[in-house]
């Protein structure tokens, strides 16, 4: 594959001739929409002819709701290891609290296509959000806890999942221990009948790093509790920060170069994000709040307000600014190219893989990109 960035006076037909490709591979591998309008500084992933397989073996996961489309499931679960169905939540005492909607479609398709399916373990509160003091009762009261794994192996075996991820967030720094483990005992418990635990790691770049996102982390203690790590390396980018790179390369190596001292780098998969953000300005702290946007949305916005597309070659991430009823916006999003430079860190660190959030808007030129950097592994 080759990237290609749009020039001004391109089309798709000037682009496909001077590659010698066919425009509809042009069109196909971009998903540009009739009449195939271009923004200048756009990034299209081309079909430059054949190349050697890849050799790079990666471990590749995405995360989904329950409400995606089946078309949006069958289209990505080809370019997918496993599947992390998102999420289930528990109780002070230990009882499971499934998706409100049914997720058995996305269990059986994951099975047909070879991909493990994980269930994901999350302590959401009533309101929706992560409640640390669900996990402070369940990992400090053992009978609690006992229950809450009985439960686990339970659903686990009768709705045919192959693996538990626990992404908890904001665990009280005196959880820490209680926390790591809690993780090992749900691996002792479901290894033995061939399943795999997965933890979510907030990206510290250092042991001391403070904040409540971070602190309950221990990133060598809960390397040695689970089978695999993903590190949550996105949302620098958020929708009540400034506006930014969701996942600025530049901040990920940090995460990265930490994670390796602390973790065998073989267990650690790579947090991408598969979106963007639009921001209004002036950001004002505490008001400001930024609108989630796919990245094919981003590069719509771009083209209807006749803006070029910019990329910070430091964050190697693209994003463009432009005026929508007398305000103005900028917009930071993923393209090709900041794909093709964080899937670098994989084999310069020796990764095991990647973890994608989320997998809910299909975004082809990430995908064919990945299939051609590296050899995807399957259970």
């Amino acid at each position: 594959m080759e990237i290609y960035v749009v020039k001004s006076g391109d089309t798709v037909d000037s682009i496909a001739e001077s590659h010698g490709i066919a425009v509809s591979s042009v069109i196909y591998n971009n998903q540009l929409v009739y009449p195939y309008p271009l923004a200048v500084g756009q990034a299209l992933l081309l079909s430059s002819g054949e190349t050697a397989a890849p050799s790079y073996p990666a471990w590749v996961n995405g995360y989904a709701y329950p409400f995606i489309q089946q078309s949006t499931l069958n289209e990505t679960l080809p370019y997918l290891s496993s599947l992390s169905v998102f999420s289930y939540g528990f109780t002070t005492d230990g009882e499971l609290v499934p998706p409100t909607l049914d997720d058995s479609f996305m269990i059986s398709a994951a099975l047909m296509e070879g991909v493990r399916p994980v269930l994901t373990l999350t302590p959401f509160g009533t309101d929706g959000n992560f409640n640390n003091l669900l996990i402070t009762a369940v990992v400090n009261d053992q009978t609690a806890k006992e229950n809450l794994l009985a439960n686990l192996l339970d659903t686990v075996q009768r709705k045919n999942f192959q693996g538990v991820d626990i992404d908890f967030e904001y665990i009280r720094p005196e959880d820490r221990i209680a926390f790591a483990d809690f993780v090992a005992d749900v691996r002792n418990l479901l290894s033995p009948y061939g399943y795999h635990v997965s933890v979510a790691l907030a990206p510290k770049t250092s042991d001391t790093q403070e904040g409540l996102l971070y602190e309950g982390k221990d990133y060598g203690l809960l390397g040695e509790a689970a089978d695999s790590v993903l590190l949550m390396t996105y949302e620098w980018g958020y929708t009540y920060g400034p506006p930014m790179a969701v996942a600025p390369v530049n901040k990920v190596r940090q995460v990265v170069e930490y994670a390796v001292t602390r973790i065998a780098p073989s267990k650690i998969d790579l947090g991408i994000p598969n979106y963007g953000y639009d921001w209004t300005l002036p950001f004002v702290q505490g008001s400001s709040r930024a609108t989630t946007v796919s990245n094919q949305e981003a590069v719509r916005i771009a083209i209807e307000a006749g803006v070029p597309i910019q990329f910070d070659e430091v964050a190697m991430s693209p994003f463009f600014q432009y005026e929508k009823d007398g305000q103005l916006h900028e917009v930071w999003f993923e393209d090709v190219r900041s794909y093709q430079a964080k899937f670098s860190l994989l084999p310069e660190y020796g990764l095991r893989g990647m973890g994608y959030w989320q997998i809910m808007r299909f975004f082809r030129p990430n995908w064919l990109l990945l299939a051609d950097t590296f050899q995807i592994q399957r259970p």
